[in-house]
Parts: C-alpha cells; sequence; structure tokens
C-alpha cells in the first residue's frame, strides 16, 4: 500500500496530523487516543509497518 492510500484510510476515520518530522509524520488518532509516526517514502509501506500504524490508530 502507498503512503497516499493509507492515509485516505486514516483521514476517513477521522486522524489528523500534528506535526511534521524530518523523515516522518505525526499522526493522533482521537479513536485510540494515540499519537504515530507515518514515514514520508515515495516507496510502498511494508505490511507490518501498515499494520502496526492501523493497530496505533485503532482502525483494525
Amino acid at each position: 500500500m502507498k503512503t497516499s492510500e493509507l492515509l485516505k484510510i486514516l483521514k476517513k476515520n477521522g486522524c489528523y496530523l500534528l506535526r511534521h518530522g524530518k523523515r516522518h509524520d505525526i499522526w493522533y488518532s482521537p479513536i485510540s487516543n494515540k499519537k504515530f509516526s507515518i514515514p514520508r517514502h515515495k516507496d510502498e509501506i511494508k505490511s507490518g509497518t501498515q499494520k502496526s500504524i492501523l493497530e496505533d490508530a485503532g482502525i483494525q
């Protein structure tokens, strides 16, 4: 999954950007009340990283 596809899923579920880091963006999920980082790369996000982000966001 590309980063842009993951961001669409997160935004649809109410997550929003808190701040930009150097290579990662910090997002917040009101569902899980957690902050989590998302890599800002052009390549595909690995499945393990994707799963971890969605779990932190409270989506999966």
